[in-house]
């Protein structure tokens, strides 16, 4: 299948295909114009690829679940080091949403002290 069908099939673009490709997480041939051709197979290899960064994953730690990207991911008992990744991938979560709420919360009290407490933001 050519990019843009793999596209419309993975609901993602041809450029994140380009990039996913670049990044050594899928693999086309080429045919005799130069247009990438997919392999049916890589409908779920994407589709696993956008789960895992729709989780909050990079394309850096989607590399160590290539050897299960090619089957149901969820599915698929983890790996020491899956769960690592996964896990320091949570704790850079958790960091920059502690960051963003104490950030929020300066903001709320120079809105509070610039408008003499008449602000409440919404939680």
């Amino acid at each position: 299948m050519l990019i843009g069908e793999l596209a419309k099939a993975t609901g993602t673009t041809p450029r994140a295909l380009r990039h996913y490709e670049q990044a050594g997480l899928i693999d086309s041939e080429r045919s005799g114009n130069g247009y990438r051709v997919y392999a049916e197979a890589a409908v779920v290899r994407v589709r696993n690829i956008r789960v895992l960064l729709a989780a909050g994953l990079t394309l850096d730690d989607v590399r160590v679940f290539l050897p299960c990207l090619d089957a149901d991911v969820g599915a698929a008992p983890p790996s020491d080091k899956g769960l690592r990744v996964a896990l320091d991938r949570l704790a850079v979560l958790d960091e920059r949403i502690a960051a963003q709420i104490a950030a929020r919360d300066r903001l709320v009290h120079a809105l509070r002290r610039a408008t003499n407490d008449r602000i409440r933001p919404v939680a």
